[in-house]
């Protein structure tokens, strides 16, 4: 599997079958080197998965992440199995808590202790098969607090933090070490007008204000509760989406390497609208190119 700097993050319950081929091969064009999808209410990761590898021939799919309440470990191991050996090991196994909400009032799951939880399913995928950190069939997890880092250092092949900053960034290397992979996800908006900007920014992140992982993680980062209040502070959509044009962009991207990222996780945030390929082309090429 080749690790590049780039990846292609997207919200892909909000298309359709060939609408998600056109995605998933417009960012293998654009040179990145993976491809990342959430699972949240609409497809099933797994199968998701599939689709996106048979719509493809390059790029690494990765999913970012799946719901470990979604899917027993064996299933989640079958899984990563059986996609690494159907795509020629294009497949990357990415695991998360997830929200309370989405755990106990979606699929009437009770929400264990996160670390704890997260422990006891990567112990159940090693079971048998691969280790968790070989690089050909990776297993990674959605790690913000030090405690869940500490986690994907000791037992995976990396963490995929989403919604952070580079500061986050700095400090989650700090945790992880040298030998660990750190994929971090960045939204960006090539929008120059600041106030368009922002309320394309307010409106795509609403539903994450409203989640206490996340709120417990900007606090941590430096953030107040009142920058959470009133649909976001300025200060807090400006750190979690970087907007503007080609070079004020890419700078963002370059300050998360220059704190310890592998890869960053581009998302074109779909309330400013479809993906700009020229536009993020230049954003790449700013940062140093694919």
């Amino acid at each position: 599997m080749h690790y590049g700097r780039f990846g292609f993050w997207y919200p892909t319950d909000r298309l359709d079958g060939a609408e998600l081929g056109e995605l998933v091969r417009g960012a293998e064009a654009l040179g990145c080197s993976h491809f990342w999808y959430p699972e949240s209410t609409g497809y099933e990761s797994l199968s998701l998965a599939g689709h996106l590898l048979a719509q493809s021939s390059r790029i690494a799919v990765g999913s970012s992440i799946a719901n470990i309440y979604a899917r027993d470990p064996v299933t989640a191991r079958n899984g990563r199995r059986t996609l690494a050996d159907f795509s020629g090991e294009r497949f990357v196994l990415g695991l998360g808590v997830s929200h309370p909400p989405l755990v106990e009032t979606l699929r009437g799951h009770r929400y264990a202790g996160p670390v704890a939880a997260m422990r006891r399913y990567l112990e159940g995928i090693a079971a048998e098969g691969p280790p968790l950190d070989d690089p050909a069939r990776p297993v990674v997890i959605a790690a913000l607090g030090p405690r869940m880092l500490e986690l994907a250092a000791e037992l995976c092949r990396g963490a995929i933090p989403y919604n952070v900053t580079p500061e986050h960034t700095e400090r989650a290397r700090a945790i992880l070490g040298p030998g660990r992979w750190l994929a971090v996800e960045q939204k960006i908006c090539l929008l120059e007008d600041a106030d368009a900007a922002r309320a394309a920014a307010r409106e795509e992140l609403a539903r994450y204000m409203r989640l206490d992982n996340y709120r417990n993680n900007w606090l941590r980062t430096g953030f107040a509760a009142d920058d959470m209040e009133g649909g976001g502070s300025d200060r807090l959509m400006d750190a979690m989406v970087a907007w503007g044009g080609a070079e004020q962009v890419a700078e963002r991207l370059r300050e998360h390497f220059d704190a310890g990222a592998d890869q960053v996780c581009i998302q074109p945030i779909a309330a400013a609208g479809p993906p700009d390929w020229q536009g993020l082309e230049a954003v790449l090429a700013a940062a140093g190119g694919p």
